[in-house]
This record gives C-alpha cells, structure tokens and sequence, in this order.
C-alpha cells in the first residue's frame, strides 16, 4: 500500500552556525535522503542563521521533523505539516525557553483547539475571564508566537524594530 504523502515547511528562525549541519543530518535521516539548506543570517540574533525548507513525504512526518529536531540548545524552530484528506495538520513550534509547543490546524493554517482542551480551560477558569483567556492562550502557544513573531520578520528586507514596555 502506497504512503499518503503531505506536505509542509521547516523554518529555523535562530541557530547557532556550528548547529546548521546537524540540523541538515537530522531533516535528512527523517526524509530519508541528504538536503542542504540556503541559509542566511538571523538579525535578531546575530552570530545566528535562519531559513525555511519545504518538504513532502508521508503523512507524519511534521511530527519526525519536530521530533528529530528538539532537544538543541539555543534552537527556535517551526514545523509545519498541512492538512490532507485523510489527516489534520499541525504546527510545531519550539523555543529554548519555553520547549515545543504542538497545535492542530485547519486547512487555512488556523489553530484549532479541541472541545476537551476548551473545557479544561473553563473548569480550570472558574468563572474568571482573565484566567480563561491565559488558558486559551496557552492552548494556542500565544507566548510561543510573541517569543518567535520577531525571528519570523527579520529578513533583510524587513528592519527590525524592537519595542520596550515602559512602566
């Protein structure tokens, strides 16, 4: 019987440069054959690289991908895996301080939350709007997204501008 093939993209957002090669083994022992990777510089952190690759294999491979690719000190990362017929897509995101962060998604990329994970939230909120909305944030990796939002924009075409809270 013939895999069910998906598709999705590896974005590394920072890495150190002596990680890049090791990280082009890891994607590659997944995919089953060797890749190479156009890396560019990550302004955000500098000493750092960033690039993004598309791949198609499998349905599960997003998963081996994140997998094979969690665990490296001082590593930010995104894999995705699109919906297909016959599985649900999913996003992988990954930070040194928070770990990995996994999410279903649609077929337009939205993150969908599952009816269990939203009644946790509302039992565990109690009644309190401010805690069922940090509860939902967390089911949607919000704190993920704020700590990659800055390695995601910053290419060469795009300045980065960082913004301090006052007060």
């Amino acid at each position: 019987m013939a895999a069910h093939m998906a598709r999705g993209v590896v974005y590394v957002h920072s890495a150190p440069k002596a990680l890049c090669p090791h990280l082009e083994w890891a994607v590659g022992r997944v995919l089953g054959r060797a890749v190479n990777f156009d890396w560019s510089d990550q302004p955000v952190l500098p000493g750092s690289r960033r690039m993004e690759f598309f791949w198609e294999a499998p349905d599960g491979t997003g998963a081996a991908l994140a997998s094979a690719m969690h665990g490296w000190e001082h590593l930010r990362f995104e894999v995705s895996e699109d919906p297909t017929a016959r599985t649900d897509g999913g996003r992988w995101m990954h930070t040194p301080d928070l770990g990995i962060h996994f999410a279903q998604t649609d077929t337009a990329g939205n993150v969908v939350i599952g009816e269990d994970r939203i009644r946790y939230a509302i039992e565990i909120a109690a009644g309190d709007p401010v805690e069922l909305r940090r509860e939902l944030d967390v089911a949607l990796g919000a704190v993920w997204d704020e700590e990659l939002e800055p390695f995601r924009h910053a290419g060469d075409e795009v300045p980065v501008v960082w913004l301090h809270k006052v007060g």
